[in-house]
């Protein structure tokens, strides 16, 4: 690690500096229990909801390794978030049976009523838009999820319903 990415280590991330001695003692005990660099990727995951820039430079400091190295092993996974998610992550399964299904007119519908484009996220920070490539309820086709909430077979009148049952 060069002195750069050693010597500030303010957390945006963690907002307070509480959360950020907070969260290097929970990377430090997973180093010091042998456990690695994916598994303090995971906490990080966990406790921001995404993959701060500066909370990888935490996992990098005390793995004593590049922020690079730890980007391209969480760049790899698609669990990882490299921007903050919204309260309710909204993910469309584009997988075969999804798509032949009609799952491009649910993505159609769900960008107009959102007003966002996949990958994005509301201005309120209310709903994320995202895709999968399959959710493993292919006979449930189009799937679309909520957090954890699983909606099948979708039909894109059903959308605006759906969506309201989110806002508040």
């Amino acid at each position: 690690m060069n002195q750069t990415e050693n010597e500030s280590l303010s957390c945006n991330a963690c907002k307070t500096n509480d959360v950020f001695d907070e969260f290097t003692g929970i990377v430090k005990s997973i180093q010091a229990k042998n456990g690695t660099k994916l598994m303090a990727l995971q906490e990080a995951q966990i406790k921001f909801g995404y993959l701060d820039k500066d909370a990888m430079n935490i996992i990098a400091r005390v793995f004593q390794t590049t922020t690079s190295e730890i980007y391209s092993i969480a760049s790899f996974y698609a669990q990882f978030k490299f921007v903050k998610q919204g309260k309710y992550r909204i993910s469309l399964c584009l997988g075969t049976a999804c798509y032949v299904r009609g799952a491009a007119n649910i993505q159609r519908k769900l960008e107009e009523v959102l007003q966002l484009k996949m990958g994005e996220t509301s201005k309120d920070g209310k709903f994320t838009l995202g895709s999968a490539r399959c959710v493993g309820c292919c006979g449930l086709a189009p799937v679309m999820l909520i957090n954890e909430k699983v909606y099948p077979a979708v039909k894109p009148d059903q959308v605006p319903n759906i969506i309201n049952e989110y806002k508040e």
